[in-house]
């Protein structure tokens, strides 16, 4: 299988049992997670070499998120170790018409202030088949967003495929300034993920089609995809489409453009929904294994996206613990459920 990069900023999610509140609880549980990580989780789980890149401090509570990562065989060769503090942000699970709430506390991590001479990336690129980050790294800092820079040109200059999760965070940054520094990382982007949200706040594009009353046409996003493909000279562009009709029920699907053909995925009724955080990390993970699996084959590429994705929303914590042979059971169109014996 192929060696893979992605880079950010891991954290530990903080969440009270179940649906409980926060101002109910009297206890946490810890689970390791984000964006990039989280994608790193399930190349690893479908058999790729999957390195890690970040930066966390020395002490236990970084060794935490080691750990986690180890344990799934993603590998943790790349991650400096210094600085402060590890990034943590609190989850709160809603439940049906109560959405679910994320209160961050973050800054001054040990990624959000990492250096240039922590990372060699040029030998981190040296053999790698693709490099993954979101638009959460270049947000999380000024010095982050020069990382994310130098990791894409290092990426190029090893003839690197990139693929990028727009992922806007409003929390972390307004739309202006993401459009400052996200408009110019695109030159160095092969394959574009993210929902309309995401293209408006990011890059300055809106789709025509009323996504907040769940009319979700697919029609309404070949224009944007064709303006962003000749723009950027993205290879592939793609977006997941998800109907959020409460915290616990959702319709999920997704669209790809690679310039000649507009390919629209199957739709699966997500209901219940166990645990959505990395939905959409789960997604890109999907998307970039099957991409390497059936090169030139954006189709069978995008159904293994979009059905890895909705196993994920089964799975309890960030990461998509399932197996490619799970994932291709229900791609094939095994959703019932019923017990494996």
């Amino acid at each position: 299988m192929s060696k893979v990069i992605t880079f950010g900023e891991i954290m530990l999610r903080l969440s009270p049992p179940g649906n409980d509140r926060f101002i109910q609880t009297d206890s946490f549980r810890i689970i390791p997670g984000g964006g990039e990580a989280n994608v790193a989780v399930s190349l690893a789980n479908y058999g790729h070499d999957a390195y890690y890149v970040s930066k966390l401090p020395k002490h236990e509570i970084g060794q935490i998120a080691v750990n986690a990562l180890r344990r799934y065989g993603v590998r943790t060769d790349y991650i400096a170790r210094g600085g402060d503090r590890i990034g943590l942000y609190y989850a709160e699970t809603g439940a049906s018409m109560r959405p679910s709430k994320v209160i961050y506390d973050r800054a001054h991590s040990a990624i959000a202030e990492a250096d240039p001479a922590d990372f060699d990336f040029d030998a981190i690129m040296e053999g790698a088949a693709w490099f993954h980050w979101s638009g959460i790294s270049p947000a999380i800092s000024d010095k982050a967003a020069h990382l994310t820079q130098l990791a894409c040109e290092a990426a190029k200059r090893h003839g690197v495929t990139v693929s990028v999760d727009l992922n806007f965070r409003k929390k972390l940054w307004t739309s202006e300034k993401a459009i400052s520094i996200m408009r110019p990382l695109m030159q160095y982007v092969d394959v574009c993920i993210g929902n309309e949200e995401d293209a408006e706040l990011c890059l300055g594009f809106k789709p025509d089609a009323d996504v907040e009353g769940g009319k979700t046409d697919a029609a309404g996003y070949e224009g944007i995809f064709r303006q962003m493909k000749e723009q950027f000279g993205f290879k592939y562009v793609v977006s997941t489409l998800r109907e959020s009709f409460s915290a616990t029920h959702n319709g999920w699907k997704a669209l790809i453009y690679d310039g000649k053909e507009f390919y629209q995925s199957k739709r699966y009724e997500i209901n219940p929904i166990i645990d959505r955080v990395g939905g959409g990390d789960s997604f890109s993970g999907g998307l970039i294994h099957g991409m390497l699996k059936y090169p030139g084959d954006q189709a069978s590429a995008l159904e293994f996206a979009v059905a890895a994705s909705a196993l994920k929303h089964t799975v309890n914590g960030d990461f998509n613990l399932v197996s490619e042979a799970e994932v291709l059971s229900l791609a094939g169109g095994n959703a019932s459920g019923r017990v494996q014996r």
